[in-house]
């Protein structure tokens, strides 16, 4: 959590006001802030997070050191290693991708993955204002079903 200060903003700010001080939490993803306050669904939510999900694993480097929760849990196997964990992420990021479709992939990529804020993924794409949130959402859905989720 981080302050900040809106000048000009709850009646104390203006000339000479020192404004309102808020609390914000940096950590937050725009789909987190959009499920908070009831702009998507919980089903929507969790098809983002998977997608997100996929997106970081499958971008994640390869390892340059020795790994040693293979040796803890016995060397079994029982999981993917990781390069192969990175080409599957990566696989089941393109299929949703493509499940959402050419418009709508846009701006999934932009809110959920690259983590910009609706008005900023608007403004790249060229967009009115206010219509990302429903493009989202129809991005949103279209990838719950790709994911299956009830």
């Amino acid at each position: 959590m981080v302050e900040r200060t809106i000048v000009g903003a709850g009646g104390t700010g203006g000339k000479g006001g020192t404004g309102r001080r808020v609390s914000v939490n940096v950590a937050e993803s725009p789909l987190g802030w959009l499920r908070a306050r009831g702009l998507v669904d919980a089903r929507q939510c969790e098809a983002g997070e998977r997608l997100r999900g996929d997106y970081e694993t499958a971008a994640l480097g390869p390892r340059v050191t020795m790994r040693w929760a293979a040796r803890v849990d016995g060397g079994g196997g029982g999981g993917l290693d990781p390069t192969t964990a990175q080409i599957a992420a990566k696989a089941r990021f393109d299929a949703a991708m493509a499940a959402a479709g050419a418009g709508l992939a846009d701006i999934a990529w932009r809110v959920i993955c690259a983590g910009e804020a609706l008005p900023v993924a608007e403004k790249g794409l060229g967009w009115p204002a206010r219509a990302g949130r429903l493009v989202l959402t129809l991005a949103l859905d279209r990838l719950a079903d790709h994911y299956r989720l009830p």
